[in-house]
């Protein structure tokens, strides 16, 4: 069952537990809208972080493996350290409701690297309900972009209100678009209470300077 729950704090339905983290990979899930910027802060995060952690990437796309071949083509990382997952269906059908393809395809890079330290899963575009289960992610990072309109952050939904992190991405086009970043920003906080919010450009930053920095916390913690 998927009852309707309009309280965007919820991030039901979640039918799966979190598993026990020792013994395996930590996994951080980064979520969004469309064209929000969640391969290129994949690809980034791969840049810098890739010397100093063992790291893997799942990739989910409905029909298609075009977020895996761009990181692979962008030579971010090692091809065999980049699975693809096709929904099939709306993303968040495998990165909550149905998670089996996911895990599977973090357990074949685990057998493959038994070192590994990190894998990131990448969800498909989806829509500000879009959270992943705690039964396949540790933590969670949530991508908008300004692009979107000021208005996003304040429209709520599970995916600004309960991320772990929310990312305000593309901030050197806000002014291009008429996005008031102040308005974003304090919605975002107003929305998301202690949680944090990062705002950034990967023009200006390509590195992601912010969000390597709370994944290394992540990891370290």
């Amino acid at each position: 069952m998927h009852p309707v729950n309009f309280d965007p704090t919820a991030t039901e339905p979640d039918r799966y537990e979190t598993p026990p983290a020792r013994g395996r990979a930590f996994r951080i899930g980064i979520g969004g809208p469309v064209g929000s910027g969640k391969t290129a802060l994949t690809a980034a995060l791969c840049r810098a972080l890739g010397d100093e952690i063992d790291l893997a990437v799942v990739t989910n796309d409905i029909y298609t493996t075009e977020d895996a071949d761009f990181l692979r083509k962008a030579g971010v990382l090692d091809p065999e350290r980049i699975e693809a997952v096709q929904t099939g269906a709306c993303p968040h059908t495998a990165i909550r409701d149905d998670i089996t393809a996911n895990l599977d395809a973090v357990e074949r890079l685990e057998d493959r690297f038994p070192g590994l330290e990190l894998v990131i899963i990448e969800s498909g575009g989806d829509n500000l309900t879009a959270v992943f289960s705690r039964g396949l992610a540790d933590s969670q990072i949530f991508v908008v972009d300004v692009a979107g309109g000021d208005k996003v952050p304040r429209k709520g939904g599970p995916g600004v209100t309960t991320a772990d992190l929310l990312v305000i991405n593309k901030i050197d086009i806000a002014h291009l678009v008429n996005a008031d970043l102040d308005v974003m920003t304090s919605d975002a906080h107003r929305m998301r209470g202690e949680l944090p919010v990062i705002t950034q450009s990967l023009v200006r930053t390509p590195d992601a300077p912010g969000v390597a920095a709370w994944v290394r916390e992540q990891l370290a913690g």
